[in-house]
């Protein structure tokens, strides 16, 4: 299938005619937008900066190494890729600076679901590409689940319903919003990106800063008036086990929308925690913009398989149960695993990894106030787990039941040794995986490896 020459992206894209286009940055995004440039404008000016030698198709410059962006401002248009952190954030520069995800929104806002937050969102973006595809099968799913939205976008008709998951990067430089904006959550994160918390949630509320008249905002509760002047309709969310004001609640195992109430019995979904119950609820509320029934709901979340690496069990071994949570980035995904798990009785949980300056408070609290076998052995890796071990023990805890360790391998060897026969062995690291890992799934297929490793 061939991108039609009527497509609202081909129209967005032929205003870039006649420019000279710099694409910053050539991961699996850079490289679905020089492909679909490049079928839109076969003789565009374009050139490829990135870090890393690559290999490019003729025609293409390209501008590679250290210096990479020392360039920029000898071109009229700057597609970034996310993640890059830009060297140059002077007015004439971000003047030029655009996006595949500013981009694909300028041509189809009106059909988009937008999913951001710090925790939850490739569970709730992918929850709800699942059920409204089985009730709507033209349904899309894209964005930072792993699918550039350029390289679906000759699947998009003008009925397509559009459900994309973005990142903190694909919206920090953003000045179009998508018609429906949820926001999850906002956790302390990503600093070694942007430097304080406040900067980081500032890039996240772009997801509704520039929607208009008619669009709709899901937010948590408690980020209601985070964004002042929106014209969107807004939309509150709230998981209480009392009393709530919000428009969509989630309360205990119900989800109560517009004066009914749907409950979530135990056994109806394989998503484990309650956090997860939370992700419903929110898919619940936005499928139900699109006449979904209740019976359509379960039906459909009754054969939802858990994202992997996200409190992904990997099996029982030796009599210990193993879960992967590699996902886990923050004290708030771990506390939020443990609890999860609790009621099975947490023999290890494994801690650490890149330490970007997180504040781990509340995480040391939290793990404080449990009793002291669930969790009974906190196994601790550089470079992160090694500082909340530290602070553990400046707080108290017992430093038998911390156990330290030279990195996940050895981490899961120690593991096998201590954890308790008839309980769990979590990883939920409450750190980034870089510098150590490619990324968080590289981190979980090693855990499952280790794990598996003499079975």
């Amino acid at each position: 299938m061939a991108l039609s020459k009527n497509a609202p992206v081909a129209e967005v894209l032929r205003r870039l005619q006649n420019k000279r286009i710099l694409l910053l940055g050539y991961g699996r995004e850079g490289q679905a937008s020089l492909a679909l440039i490049r079928e839109v404008l076969p003789c565009a000016d374009l050139t490829v900066a990135d870090r890393k030698e690559q290999t490019l198709p003729e025609g293409v410059g390209g501008i590679f190494g250290p210096d990479y962006q020392k360039t920029m401002r000898e071109y009229d248009v700057i597609i970034k890729s996310p993640g890059i952190v830009l060297e140059d954030k002077s007015p004439e520069i971000l003047s030029r600076v655009t996006s595949q995800t500013e981009l694909f929104l300028a041509a189809y806002r009106r059909q988009v679901i937008g999913i951001t937050g710090t925790k939850g969102k490739s569970t709730t973006t992918s929850l709800i590409w699942h059920i409204l595809k089985s009730v709507y099968p033209d349904t899309l799913l894209m964005g930072n689940i792993g699918i550039p939205a350029f390289s679906l976008a000759e699947k998009v008709e003008e009925k397509t319903i559009i459900v994309y998951e973005l990142s903190c990067h694909q919206l920090e430089y953003t000045r179009v919003s998508p018609h429906i904006a949820v926001l999850l959550n906002l956790f302390e994160e990503h600093l070694d990106h942007y430097g304080t918390k406040e900067a980081y949630f500032d890039a996240k509320r772009n997801i509704c800063r520039f929607q208009e008249e008619g669009d709709l905002y899901f937010c948590n509760i408690l980020q209601k008036d985070d964004v002042p002047g929106i014209k969107a309709r807004r939309f509150t969310m709230e998981q209480t086990d009392g009393i709530s004001s919000a428009d969509l609640q989630i309360i205990g195992r119900e989800i109560r929308l517009d004066g009914k109430t749907l409950p979530l019995p135990e056994g109806c979904t394989q998503l484990e925690g309650i956090h997860n119950l939370y992700n419903i609820g929110v898919a619940y509320g936005v499928c139900s913009q699109f006449g979904v029934s209740d019976a359509q709901f379960m039906a459909a979340l009754a054969t939802f398989s858990p994202l992997p690496h996200r409190l992904q069990k990997v099996g029982v071994y030796d009599g210990v149960s193993y879960y992967d949570d590699s996902i886990s980035t923050a004290c708030e995904t771990a506390i939020g695993a443990l609890n999860a798990l609790k009621n099975q009785g947490v023999g290890s949980i494994l801690l650490g990894g890149m330490d970007r300056g997180i504040d781990y408070t509340s995480l040391c609290a939290h793990l404080l106030s449990c009793p002291a076998d669930n969790p009974r052995y906190l196994i601790l890796m550089p470079d992160s787990g090694l500082r909340i071990g530290e602070q553990l023990r400046e707080m108290g805890f017992d430093p038998e039941r911390l156990i330290e360790t030279d990195g996940l391998q050895d981490a899961v060897q120690k593991a096998k040794a201590l954890t308790p026969k008839g309980s769990v062995c979590l990883l939920s690291p409450a750190s980034a995986s870089y510098g150590f890992f490619r990324n968080f799934e590289e981190r979980g297929d090693r855990f499952q490896e280790y794990v598996r490793d003499g079975q």
